[in-house]
């Protein structure tokens, strides 16, 4: 093969290229870093039992308790309707209360048994309700509670809830 004899020393990188590496190490380092930051923070309040508070505005919550009124009186209406069983009604209820409480506290109540709410200390209003409402119409044999005086406990928790 024709061809030199001569060695060629291999081809440099230019500084920019450098400069824009290191760039983009620091800035994965630095996304890294805020990552196991922020979320070590979540983790050792979760230890240690603390509830982290939702950050809402007044007019947030004013509106979220306007929300679920709505849907109490809507489960009202259908079980006066007569579209909705009074074990279904109750039902219902107990799922709209719980899921209020989850987006008004961050408290994951529709998925915490009674003796789960009861020992994290959680509003008495809302032990109230299930207690003498929602579970014994859910879970015992005979016939369920009446949903209107359900109803009107749902909207004690909705009002009340801190």
């Amino acid at each position: 093969m024709p061809g030199s004899d001569e060695l060629y020393p291999p081809a440099q990188y230019g500084w920019g290229w450098v400069l824009l590496a290191f760039g983009i190490l620091a800035l994965l380092i630095v996304g890294a870093w805020l990552v196991i930051a922020l979320t070590k923070q979540r983790r050792s309040a979760d230890r240690l039992g603390i509830e982290q508070p939702q950050l809402l505005t007044g007019d947030v919550l004013s509106q979220l308790r306007v929300e679920y009124l709505d849907r109490v009186q809507q489960i009202e209406t259908d079980y006066r309707e007569k579209r909705l069983s009074p074990r279904n009604a109750n039902l219902e209820l107990s799922r709209v209360v719980r899921t209020f409480v989850n987006e008004y506290s961050g408290l994951e109540a529709p998925v915490l048994a009674l003796d789960d709410l009861v020992s994290r200390g959680v509003h008495p209003a809302l032990i109230d309700a299930m207690r003498r409402h929602y579970y014994p119409s859910i879970f015992r044999q005979g016939p369920p509670i009446d949903p209107l005086a359900g109803a009107e406990a749902a909207r004690t928790v909705v009002r009340s809830w801190h």
